[in-house]
C-alpha cells in the first residue's frame, strides 16, 4: 500500500486483485505446450542480445548493466509487475496529495475511500492492457520477492506469453519466427537502457517534473476535465476542426493536462518516438537474417496494430492516448530509418551522447534537422 500519515492513496493490492480478476483468460494451452512456449521465449531472448548489439553498434556499459532478469509471464505477472513500477514513480504525486489532504477535515476518510475507488480505476486499466501488451522493457522495476530487478533498482525484461501465443494464432504466422520477432524488439529496448546509462535517470526526471507539475486542487482540476469533455466532444463553440472533420483530436489524459505539462509531455513524446521507433527499426533490420517470415509478419501485425479490436477498443485506445503510442512507433521509425540513411548507423547512434543530442518533437517530425543540428560542426 502507499501511504502517509495513516491516509491511504491508492489501494495497490486492490488494483491487482481488480485487474486479476475482470483479466481475460489466455489462450488455450497444454501444459507441456506451455512449458515449451516458456523455455523457447527464453531462448529467443538470450539470442537476440547478440543480434541486437551487433545491428545497432550498441553494449552495455559494464557486466553489471546487462545483467537484467528475463522474466516470462502471465498476465496476472504483468500486472503485478507494473502496479510495482507504479507505485514508485508515483510516490512523489502521492505524497503531495496526501500532504494536501491531511489539512482537510475528513481527509483520512476521504483518502481511505478515494484509495479503494482509485485502487478500482487503475485495476480495470491494467486489466485492459494486460491483454494487450506483448513484451514490455521495465525502466523502473523495483525488486520484490517474486520481480527480480536488475542492479540499484533498474530494469527487466517481460514478455507475456499468453498475449504473444494469442497474437501468433490471430495472425496465422509462423509461431517460433513470430516468438523470435517479439524478443528483438524488446531486446531492443533493454540494449538501449543498458548501453546509455544516463537514459534512466533523463526519463525519470523528466517523469517527476510532469507529475510535480500535476494541479492537485480539486476545483482546477474538475474545470480541466469540463474543458476536456467539451473538446472531446466538439461541445465548445468556435471550435471544431477541418472542414471535412476529420482532425485530429488530442486524447482526454492529454487535454487535462498543464501548459508545463504539456511542455514536459513533448520532450517525453520526443524520447519514447524515438525509443520505439529505433526498436521498430532494429527488429526489421535484424529480421531478414534470423526471421524468414519477417515480411508476411509486419504486414499483418501492422494491419492488426492500425485496425484495433473493435469500436469499444478504438474508443479506449483514443481516450487513454493509445493512437498516440502508435503515433510513435510509425514516426520514431522514420526518423530513424531517414537518419541511418543519411549518416549511417555510427552517425545516428550520436542521438545516445547526451540528453542534448536526443530529438525534439519537431526534429521527429524532420530528421533533416536532427541531423543539421547534431551533425552540423562536425561536417
Amino acid at each position: 500500500m502507499t501511504s502517509l500519515g495513516g491516509v491511504q492513496m491508492v489501494d495497490w493490492n486492490l488494483a491487482v486483485t481488480t485487474a486479476t480478476r475482470l483479466g481475460r483468460p489466455g489462450p488455450e494451452v497444454s501444459r507441456e505446450e506451455a512449458r515449451g512456449i516458456v523455455a523457447e521465449l527464453r531462448r529467443h531472448a538470450k539470442v537476440s542480445e547478440e543480434h541486437v548489439r551487433g545491428f545497432t553498434r550498441l553494449s552495455p556499459a559494464d557486466a553489471e548493466a546487462g545483467d537484467t532478469p528475463v522474466l516470462v509471464v502471465d498476465r496476472p505477472g504483468w500486472v503485478r509487475a507494473n502496479v510495482a513500477g507504479f507505485r514508485e514513480l508515483l510516490s512523489p504525486l502521492l505524497g503531495k496529495v496526501a500532504e494536501r489532504r491531511a489539512g482537510v477535515p475528513g481527509g483520512a476518510v476521504l483518502g481511505a475511500v478515494g484509495g479503494k475507488v482509485t485502487g478500482v480505476e487503475v485495476g480495470m486499466l491494467l486489466s485492459f492492457l494486460s491483454s494487450r501488451v506483448l513484451g514490455q522493457y521495465e525502466t523502473f522495476a523495483p525488486a520484490g520477492r517474486d520481480l527480480p530487478g536488475g542492479a540499484d533498482g533498474g530494469g527487466r525484461l517481460l514478455l507475456v506469453a499468453p498475449n504473444i501465443v494469442h497474437v501468433e494464432r490471430e495472425l496465422e504466422v509462423d509461431p517460433h519466427d513470430f516468438r523470435l520477432w517479439v524478443c528483438l524488439h524488446e531486446e531492443t529496448h533493454r540494449t538501449q537502457f543498458t548501453a546509455v546509462p544516463w537514459l534512466r535517470d533523463h526519463l525519470r526526471m523528466e517523469i517527476q517534473s510532469f507529475l510535480e507539475q500535476t494541479d492537485i486542487d480539486p476545483s482546477t482540476l474538475v474545470e480541466r476535465l469540463r474543458e476536456a469533455v467539451q473538446s472531446l466532444s466538439g461541445g465548445r463553440p468556435g471550435e471544431g476542426g477541418t472542414e471535412d472533420g476529420a482532425e485530429e483530436r488530442p486524447g482526454l489524459v492529454e487535454l487535462v493536462q498543464s501548459p508545463a505539462q504539456r511542455e514536459v509531455l513533448g520532450r517525453l513524446t520526443a524520447v519514447m518516438s524515438l525509443l520505439e521507433g529505433h526498436a521498430d527499426y532494429v527488429m526489421d533490420g535484424v529480421g531478414p537474417q534470423v526471421v524468414p517470415t519477417v515480411t508476411e509478419i509486419r504486414e499483418k501485425f501492422q494491419k492488426r496494430r492500425a485496425a484495433g479490436a473493435g469500436r469499444l477498443d478504438l474508443a479506449l485506445r483514443k481516450l487513454l492516448g493509445l493512437d498516440a503510442k502508435l503515433r510513435q512507433y510509425r514516426d520514431g521509425e522514420r526518423f530513424v530509418r531517414t537518419v541511418v540513411d543519411e549518416v549511417g548507423m555510427e552517425g545516428f547512434n550520436r542521438v545516445w551522447t547526451s540528453p542534448n543530442t536526443l530529438p525534439t518533437k519537431a526534429e521527429i517530425a524532420e530528421p533533416a534537422e536532427w541531423i543539421s543540428r547534431v551533425h552540423r560542426k562536425a561536417d
